[in-house]
């Protein structure tokens, strides 16, 4: 269903849903029709079997990219989208498109993002496995409130509707299920407005293609790596202010090494909390104030204090050796935290 100047664009993912595509692509074509919405639908698909000629057959716009992966789906459909609001789901009956004027509505009522709530409506018997309902779901979406102040009660719901002008902002990247996460992640650091909205949950036709651990891991990691004060920074002081602990226990040579290695992770959190800023748009109004004051020059100094500290203690030569190790990791993690405070053009 092709549309020149489409109010709205509906995308489906699509990898082998020859079974539940038709009853989705009708129901879609339904909700346009009773809504009267000015609407296009594009199906991104991967498929082997006859999902690409179910798609033409009724008159759906096809992406055929061949490329496996969810995200890989939505970023492939996203570069011919046309329409201003755009509405994700996924392409296995499990939601219900009855809900697509519920969604562009609170678009219209000045939010940029709308994600489904599962939990909040009805869960149909089957729809969802024990492990993904008690356990993979609540977990994910525990972590992401943890690590990014998220207000999300269901993370990993599918379907979603966000305006074209705020997704051109998240410059979104990844290509498996953990796009799901990645999409929430850059909206709140983009500072998006979002709304959940209570769907129902219905099950799915056709096999699913989900890994569960795999596809749960890959949440995680990419959680971690964008959250270096969970990464790194909290281990990092659990670790150094354990060495102090450990040194007054007269255990020397765990002291240093955990100093130095707790040392080392607060000096990654530094670099990778400035790089997001410096290169992921990533506002830190008090990093970036602190940022501004340690300079090569004063970390330089405080890295040349700490080895003639080292020289001074040299009765002890486990703690001078520390003392001198922190001292050259500070001066060179100096010039690494100007290389990466070097913005983008």
């Amino acid at each position: 269903m092709e549309n020149n100047n489409p109010k709205l664009s509906i995308i489906l993912p699509c990898r082998n849903e020859e079974q539940a595509l038709p009853f989705c692509l009708e129901q879609i074509k339904q909700t346009i029709n009773k809504n009267n919405l000015s609407a296009e639908i594009i199906v991104s698909d991967s498929s082997t079997d006859k999902s690409p000629q179910i798609t033409v057959s009724h008159n759906a716009i096809l992406v055929k990219h061949d490329k496996e992966g969810y995200g890989i789906a939505y970023i492939e459909a996203f570069k011919i989208a046309k329409g201003e609001y755009i509405f994700m789901a996924d392409a296995d009956a499990s939601y219900s498109f009855t809900e697509i004027p519920n969604f562009i509505a609170q678009l219209q009522n000045s939010f940029d993002m709308v994600i489904g709530n599962r939990f909040a409506g009805k869960m149909h018997t089957k729809s969802m496995t024990f492990s993904h309902r008690y356990i993979g779901n609540p977990v994910l979406t525990f972590l992401l409130r943890l690590f990014f102040n998220a207000k999300i009660k269901d993370s990993q719901c599918g379907m979603r509707a966000i305006r074209k002008s705020a997704l051109e902002k998240l410059n979104l990247q990844t290509t498996g299920m953990e796009f799901a996460s990645e999409m929430i992640i850059k909206a709140l650091k983009n500072g998006l407005k979002i709304k959940e909205l209570p769907i129902d949950y219905f099950p799915r036709k056709g096999q699913s293609k989900m890994k569960s651990f795999r596809d749960a891991w890959k949440h995680i990691r990419f959680m971690l790596l964008y959250s270096p004060l969970f990464l790194f920074f909290i281990p990092g002081v659990i670790i150094f202010l354990l060495a102090i602990a450990i040194y007054f226990l007269n255990h020397k040579y765990i002291f240093s090494l955990l100093t130095i290695t707790g040392y080392q992770l607060i000096t990654f959190s530094a670099f990778s909390k400035i790089y997001s800023i410096t290169h992921l748009g990533e506002e830190n109004k008090a990093f970036s104030k602190l940022f501004k004051y340690i300079t090569i020059e004063t970390a330089g100094i405080i890295g040349i204090l700490t080895i003639i500290a080292g020289f001074l203690v040299f009765k002890n030569s486990v703690l001078a050796l520390t003392f001198m190790i922190l001292g050259v990791q500070t001066i060179f993690s100096s010039f690494m935290l100007s290389i990466l405070g070097i913005k983008e053009k």
